[in-house]
């Protein structure tokens, strides 16, 4: 259990906190958005768009559940607490970080809710997703960190004092 896995919001800081947890640990990095985009040559958004919200639920489950990785740190995609059989695999590996952030924070740092890759059925708001995803993150994480800090630094320090590691 060496690995620590980032879920959250999009725009939460998952992707630009793990790169920086990743250097300062000296861990591997793993994007898994990056790694769905890799093994089907599409977008997020391209594949939310053609193939509907189920079967990109169940191509990210797919590519999380291949996931072999030791002292790495993983950035999730926002979706992954979706599937219980991705996240029990991901806990079997690591510890789980929720990355905390308000929605209204979130709605100013995403301004391309259209083109991110965001999984939204027809109607809902940002907002609905926010609400429904919050237990989610909450029964799946082993540690809570606040992302509304002054840096992201502080934001992997905080992690890091929270898991008990050392750099």
């Amino acid at each position: 259990m060496n690995n620590i896995v980032l879920i959250g919001m999009p725009a939460s800081g998952k992707s630009t906190t793990g790169v920086i947890l990743a250097k300062i640990l000296r861990y591997a990095f793993l994007d898994t958005d990056l790694l769905l985009q890799e093994s089907t040559g599409r977008g997020l958004q391209e594949m939310i768009d053609t193939d509907g919200i189920e079967a990109f639920n169940a191509l990210e489950e797919s590519v999380v559940l291949s996931v072999r990785a030791e002292r790495t740190v993983i950035a999730t995609g926002g979706s992954v607490v979706y599937s219980e059989r991705a996240m029990e695999h991901l806990r079997a590996g690591g510890k789980v970080v929720y990355l905390k952030l308000g929605c209204e924070q979130i709605e100013r740092r995403l301004d391309n809710i259209l083109t991110r890759g965001v999984v939204m059925s027809p109607g809902q708001t940002l907002r609905d997703v926010y609400d429904e995803r919050i237990s989610l993150y909450e029964k799946y994480a082993d540690v809570t960190a606040d992302a509304d800090t002054d840096s992201i630094e502080r934001t992997a320090e905080n992690i890091i004092k929270q898991l008990g590691l050392a750099p």
